[in-house]
């Protein structure tokens, strides 16, 4: 097989069956979606990590790596469901790493680097019904309830801004709570509200 003569390369040359499999690559990348692509990027990443605030508590967890070397880290990962238990019950839970992921994205797509104030992680059954009775905007069978939901603001953003970006990554639930100061985010299909 001949060589394409090519500046920039050694002995400005590349075979073509190099030129054609980087072809091939380039196509298979412009035929997936940017959302499917930015997914795949984020899976080869070194590692994962999240800052996180308790509003309630006052706890700070700060720069936990939560997924490294291709997997998530146990350890980290109960700290991260400890900083997001019932602060009402003390009730821990299991926290959905999609919705860490989730987290994740929003933190990087927005360059954060301090910590995301946490309003609402998990929420036990009682607590639940207890705010339902406070609250209309409170939904009988919360994702939260669930591990799978967190409210959340991010100190010096634009609220806005932080639900703009959870929007244009059309996975899960996004609310806006221009009122109370946060922005919902579950792993539940994509809607907004």
């Amino acid at each position: 097989m001949s060589d394409v003569l090519l500046p920039g390369f050694p002995n400005n040359s590349i075979s073509r069956r190099t030129l054609l499999k980087s072809g091939l690559i380039l196509l298979a990348g412009a035929a997936l979606p940017t959302e499917a692509l930015a997914r795949l990027a984020q899976k080869s990443l070194p590692e994962r990590s999240l800052s996180f605030y308790n509003t309630h508590t006052g706890e700070q967890l700060k720069r936990v790596v939560y997924w490294a070397n291709g997997r998530y880290v146990p350890e980290h990962l109960r700290q991260i469901n400890r900083i997001l238990r019932d602060h009402r019950t003390d009730e821990v839970r299991k926290i959905d790493v999609e919705l860490l992921d989730m987290l994740f994205t929003v933190q990087n797509r927005l360059q954060v680097r301090e910590p995301l104030h946490i309003i609402s992680g998990y929420r036990s059954q009682q607590s639940n019904a207890q705010l339902r009775k406070k609250s209309k905007g409170v939904a009988k069978k919360s994702l939260h309830t669930k591990g799978q939901a967190i409210d959340f603001r991010i100190p010096g953003r634009e609220l806005r801004d932080v639900r703009k970006v959870a929007l244009a990554m059309k996975q899960g639930g996004v609310g806006f709570y221009p009122g109370s100061e946060f922005v919902h985010i579950d792993t539940g299909p994509f809607r907004s509200w």
